[in-house]
């Protein structure tokens, strides 16, 4: 008698009857670096989603900056708050055109792991004070390929990892699936800071030009329906995933504003420099009193031949902001003055 197919098998086969023609199908993977058994209930991009969402990287992110450094308020954006909303659009994007909802998850999850502590502060100090510079979608490759389940690395499938290495504006995923990722990311962070900005009083609603509000809607929720609406209707049957020139025009041109005033703004920054600072010295420490670094970290990193600098930047960009701070303080900070 034949054996009964898995579930996985079953899945697999349920996505070549229902998905898009331009869809990654998960039996098509270009595969993993280390070859595996595969799950007999999970196809391997749920698999991926699985170990991301499980990882130590993932939840440090409930701790790190999205825009406001410590802010005052329960409501505020963190780095993993952030990734759940990019997710969220990301999944919905990929549903309703019949793409591959686990991969655009995976890589939703995955696309911000190496994010310092601090924001993109703390990637500027990083970027400006290591030699070998610092990019943080480069880093959560590194996350989930070298540093991830002490040095081993979560040995996820190609597509996901290159979804995350390519999330940024300049990046090209090689899947329509990180496409997706790629411009919810970008709708994700312009609309929350937006909101985010709004609860800090650096803006108002009003403050937002016009010709962007009439393109888009009032309100973050009418201008995330407009946007998400606006991927899928022109993406539809298509081979590259793509907004209108109106909508896309309007995008960019919000981004322009938000950067001008919000990114740049000097009550939102005001903060800034302190982490950048804090940042740089932490850096600097390490670089003259190596052997002060966990002993876990150390061999590790010296078992993949990694050089001082990089271990130096892979620990720190590891960092929650309250580790950081709190390393910052027992190096520099004398005990008496401890509050």
């Amino acid at each position: 008698d034949a054996l009964p197919i898995s579930i996985r098998e079953q899945l697999e086969l349920r996505e070549i009857e229902y998905l898009s023609p331009y869809a990654t199908l998960s039996k098509d993977s270009k595969g993993r670096k280390a070859k595996e058994e595969e799950c007999d209930i999970r196809p391997v991009f749920q698999r991926d989603r699985d170990r991301i969402l499980h990882c130590k990287a993932f939840r440090r992110m409930k701790q790190k900056t999205q825009v406001f450094l410590l802010p005052k308020g329960d409501h505020y954006r963190t780095r993993l708050t952030h990734t759940l909303e990019v997710s969220q659009n990301a999944r919905t994007i990929a549903k309703a055109l019949r793409l591959n909802e686990d991969l655009a998850e995976a890589i939703s999850l995955g696309h911000d792991l190496g994010h310092t502590p601090f924001g993109h502060a703390g990637e500027r100090a990083l970027n400006q004070i290591c030699p070998l510079g610092f990019k943080h979608n480069e880093q959560s490759v590194r996350v989930v390929e070298c540093i991830e389940k002490r040095g081993e690395g979560l040995n996820l499938t190609e597509e996901v990892v290159d979804g995350i290495r390519n999330h940024q504006t300049s990046g090209k995923p090689f899947t329509l699936e990180g496409q997706i990722v790629r411009l919810s990311d970008k709708i994700a962070y312009i609309n929350h800071d937006i909101d985010d900005a709004i609860r800090g009083g650096i803006l108002s609603e009003a403050d937002i030009p016009p010709k962007y509000r009439k393109t888009l809607g009032n309100t973050t929720r009418a201008r995330l329906n407009t946007m998400i609406h606006d991927v899928i209707i022109h993406s539809m049957d298509q081979p590259k995933i793509q907004m209108s020139e109106e909508v896309e025009v309007a995008l960019m041109g919000l981004r322009k504003f938000m950067f001008e005033n919000v990114y740049r703004n000097p009550l939102a920054k005001s903060e800034e420099e302190k982490a950048i600072k804090l940042v740089q010295n932490l850096y600097e420490y390490y670089s003259e009193h190596f052997e002060k670094l966990p002993e876990p970290e150390l061999q590790r990193a010296v078992l993949r031949g990694d050089g001082k600098e990089q271990i130096i930047c892979d620990y720190i960009a590891g960092m929650t902001d309250n580790y950081a701070v709190k390393k910052f303080q027992e190096i520099f900070v004398p005990q008496s003055w401890k509050i």
